[in-house]
């Protein structure tokens, strides 16, 4: 059943699924510290994959994301970033990750909601875009990333490692598919 996109006909009453519709796929709702997290077993029936995330780490810090346990130097991702006093920007490539988001601690949680796109196409690189924000009483930040797995297998394993230290109890990453 779909989460987000339903819509109802005003003339029949009906409730239908327009094309985008997005459907639930797996949540966690850490109750302790972890080291990671992953979604395994993602089936290929969509067109898209989103992910969203609630994270409150033990360290400042870059989650990192990884596909199907692939930790080769085939990874890239650029970032633009605003705080309302500075701006910056950045980029890394043929590195053993994927940045996409940011935690700035573990009182503060940060947002962000990942979009991979065509992740089950076999004939193309996957690419993933993710805005982030966090609100630390009135200093907050807002990260706008993107990057690239440069590896045609279909994502099957989405796994999120803290940059140092550990995901603390309350952190919540939910995965939908797109049609």
């Amino acid at each position: 059943m779909p989460i987000l996109g339903t819509q109802a006909s005003q003339i029949s009453g009906h409730l239908y699924a327009p094309t985008g519709s997005m459907f639930h796929i797996a949540s966690t709702t850490l109750s302790t510290t972890a080291t990671d997290v992953t979604f395994g077993s993602i089936p290929a029936d969509y067109t898209h994959l989103q992910i969203r995330v609630m994270a409150l780490c033990s360290a400042t810090g870059y989650p990192r994301l990884r596909f199907n346990s692939d930790s080769a130097t085939n990874y890239s991702y650029h970032f633009l970033y605003g705080s309302g006093v500075n701006a910056q920007s950045g980029a890394a490539d043929t590195v053993t990750f994927m940045q996409n988001t940011y935690a700035a601690n573990a009182t503060n949680p940060s947002v962000s909601v990942i979009d991979i796109l065509d992740y089950a196409n076999t004939n193309k690189y996957k690419t993933m875009r993710s805005l982030n924000g966090q609100d630390s009483n009135g200093s907050g930040f807002v990260w706008l990333f993107s990057g690239n797995w440069r590896n045609t297998n279909a994502i099957t394993t989405v796994t999120f490692t803290p940059e140092t230290g550990n995901f603390n109890a309350y952190t919540s990453i939910s995965l939908y598919g797109v049609k």
